[in-house]
């Protein structure tokens, strides 16, 4: 299927398209000899390209490497991505052949113990059987082989009329009906494939070879001798209920190999797993012990996803009975689960303790070396055998807050990281770092995610809003200017939000709202009315928060979840939802990208679309234009205040206040827009 997409895609493909991926390519000469196409490059050998008058050998080479690498992209980009909304008949019938051999591979894991003791009970008699069913056999057997030979058939027919070898038979039978892909009916098949797509996928990606061919390509940055190393190592998978994508397995023995490692991967890409795995590993070595720490509002997923992905006990170290639950796991083993603001408090947790593996779930809580939970984690570091930072904000620009982490696991490594904040060349970044740091991106290792649509939905203040907005510039009050900027009751934000909801209703998608405000929630929550659940709050119990998801996943028909940025933006698996609306922009771009990735992340099956709603003219600019890195220099406003001069002189002011870096950011700000209202004219 994906082959003729590609097909296709070159055949209609000008020969032109190729100065994309090599500048300076002549083609003239290939256009006036009928070579118009992609398709035409490839079908062509070097020999026949070289006969055509004015085309030289090293023209042929390029052109030819050129196509191959377009075809190369196009074959990446025709992968096949299953739809649920579309439903292709040929994706069905994926679905159905996929479906069959888990059926099967299910069934074989469940009925090898029954089979093997029937196997047990009948082997005795089977030559006996074999005997019995040759006349030529019996009649040459002397009477006492005869009749020992049809008592131990009679035997085996006991054995047969056996009420679990009854059962046996119906489970076979059943296990076959299921392994049949005809079997199977479309509605069963997507509705299957939503509920678990990572696995499916998985499956999939595996069968084509794509899964080994993204792994490839996204680990490159790592040397050949290291890679090496890490792929040949032996990888225990007994105690994991979870099949693992190649790149998920190279990262799980990259920890092991290393002992001290960052694992940066885009969010989304399946971290969780990946330390589990470890943990799984290391478990079935007789090294029991793992301990994970992270936000409380995240301990309810942790305790969700080992008992998902493996077969090891999961504690919770965490809230009332947290003692009693480590000292169970002192002496079982498994994986305990503890927060940033427990771990110094544990008094069940011996200073001599050893532990397998110590996790660190959004590892930049302690990028303060100073901090205290920095001490008590890298005081927990120092006693384990290894360790795992897990973090999926992008580290490569902000070299300062990447070598304190690096400093807990590897002081030495991190004195040979760049000084200050300057920027760092992703690639060389990588491959100086590779001993420690492995990230993936998401457009490298998951080609059949769906596609993530980002929209700028620009509104205008009307009346009421620009009234409140303007008082609080008056009053210099930053917080009362981005909240009157976002969806508050009556405003222009919160009609587009409510008319985003109903599209997305009447498309059978589920939306997330986030927010900073909480009187903004409340608000959309009036606004929406019975489809609204939440909010998802920092003040919302970690348990609770896990039930809203649960609640939102399970409802059918519309659905919004709503949630405040910092709390529900992290931590939670959100793949129900495909619309994500953020009411207004925050200062850090990372803290919207992991909102993001609560649906756009593995296991999703439909295309996500982001709505940024921003309010024109007004602080929700100025924050766009800091995430963008812009320099505050607004020329525009001294421009509107030619006409007089004391207006022009009160402007200029303000811009070179904005322009002085000793001034805070949020004052200059302030100071923009009171000079764009002409507030500080007056």
């Amino acid at each position: 299927m994906a082959s003729e997409d590609v097909s296709g895609r070159l055949v209609t493909m000008r020969v032109t398209e190729l100065k994309k991926v090599a500048k300076g390519l002549r083609l003239a000469k290939l256009e006036q000899a009928g070579i118009t196409t992609v398709a035409d490059v490839l079908a062509n050998s070097h020999e026949q390209l070289m006969q055509i008058p004015g085309v030289g050998a090293q023209t042929v080479d390029e052109v030819k490497a050129a196509a191959a690498l377009v075809a190369e992209r196009s074959r990446v980009d025709a992968r096949t991505r299953f739809d649920p909304v579309r439903r292709d008949p040929r994706q069905t019938r994926i679905l159905a052949h996929l479906q069959a051999e888990r059926a099967a591979t299910e069934a074989v894991g469940e009925l090898r113990e029954a089979v093997h003791r029937f196997r047990e009970r009948a082997m005795p008699y089977f030559a006996a059987a074999d005997r019995a069913g040759s006349r030529l056999a019996m009649f040459f057997s002397r009477r006492k082989r005869r009749v020992e030979t049809l008592a131990r058939l009679d035997l085996l027919e006991a054995v047969n009329a056996e009420h679990e070898t009854h059962a046996l038979e119906r489970d076979l039978a059943t296990a076959l009906d299921r392994a049949r892909p005809e079997r199977w009916n479309s509605d069963e098949l997507w509705r299957d494939y939503e509920r678990q797509a990572a696995s499916v996928n998985t499956q999939f990606a595996k069968i084509t070879g794509a899964d080994a061919e993204d792994a490839e390509r996204a680990e490159d940055f790592v040397g050949e001798d290291l890679r090496q190393a890490i792929e040949t190592l032996p990888f225990d998978r007994s105690l994991l209920r979870t099949d693992l994508r190649f790149y998920q397995l190279f990262g799980a023995k990259y920890v092991i190999y290393q002992k001290r490692a960052i694992i940066g991967d885009e969010m989304g890409l399946g971290k969780t797993i990946q330390a589990l795995a470890v943990a799984a590993h290391l478990a079935a070595k007789g090294q029991r012990r793992c301990l994970v720490i992270c936000p409380a509002s995240v301990v309810p997923n942790w305790l969700n996803e080992i008992r998902k992905h493996t077969k090891l006990e999961a504690f919770g170290l965490h809230g009332p009975g947290r003692e009693e639950e480590a000292r169970k796991w002192l002496r079982r083993g498994g994986v305990a689960v503890t927060t940033f603001n427990t771990i110094d408090r544990l008094e069940s947790l011996p200073q001599r303790a050893k532990i397998a593996l110590l996790v660190v779930d959004e590892a930049h809580y302690i990028k303060n070396p100073n901090a205290k939970r920095s001490m008590a984690v890298g005081a927990a570091i120092g006693r384990s055998k290894r360790a795992l930072l897990l973090s999926g904000t992008p580290m490569e620009n902000r070299v300062q807050e990447f070598k304190s982490l690096i400093g807990h696991l590897r002081p030495d490594l991190a004195e040979q990281v760049g000084q200050g904040d300057e920027v760092v060349g992703a690639e060389d970044f990588r491959r100086t770092v590779a001993p420690v740091y492995l990230r993936r991106n998401q457009e490298d290792v998951l080609t059949e995610l769906p596609e993530k649509i980002e929209v700028e939905e620009w509104v205008q203040f009307n009346g009421s809003d620009e009234d409140e907005y303007r008082e609080q510039v008056r009053r210099r009050n930053l917080m009362g200017m981005r909240r009157a900027s976002s969806a508050m009751p009556g405003s222009a934000k919160l009609e587009r939000l409510a008319e985003l909801v109903d599209d997305a209703g009447a498309e059978g998608q589920k939306v997330i709202v986030f927010s900073y405000f909480l009187d903004v929630l409340k608000a959309v929550g009036e606004r929406i009315g019975d489809v609204a659940i939440g909010p998802i709050t920092g003040k919302v119990a970690a348990a609770k928060r896990q039930a809203m998801v649960d609640e939102f996943a399970r409802r059918e028909g519309p659905a919004v979840i709503l949630a405040q940025i910092e709390a529900g933006g992290v931590g939670l698996n959100i793949q129900a939802a495909s619309m994500v609306v953020l009411a207004e922009p925050q200062w850090k771009p990372s803290i919207e990208q992991q909102a993001v990735a609560r649906a756009h992340r593995m296991g999703q099956t439909r295309r996500v679309q982001v709505h940024r709603l921003l309010a024109k003219d007004g602080v929700d600019d100025r924050i766009r234009e800091v995430q963008e890195h812009k320099e505050l220099l607004f020329e525009h406003y001294a421009r509107r205040s030619d006409a007089k001069s004391t207006g022009a002189m009160a402007t200029a002011t303000a811009v070179a206040t904005l322009d002085d870096d000793s001034i805070p950011l949020e004052q200059r700000i302030i100071a923009a827009e009171r000079s764009r209202l002409g507030i500080d004219r007056r």
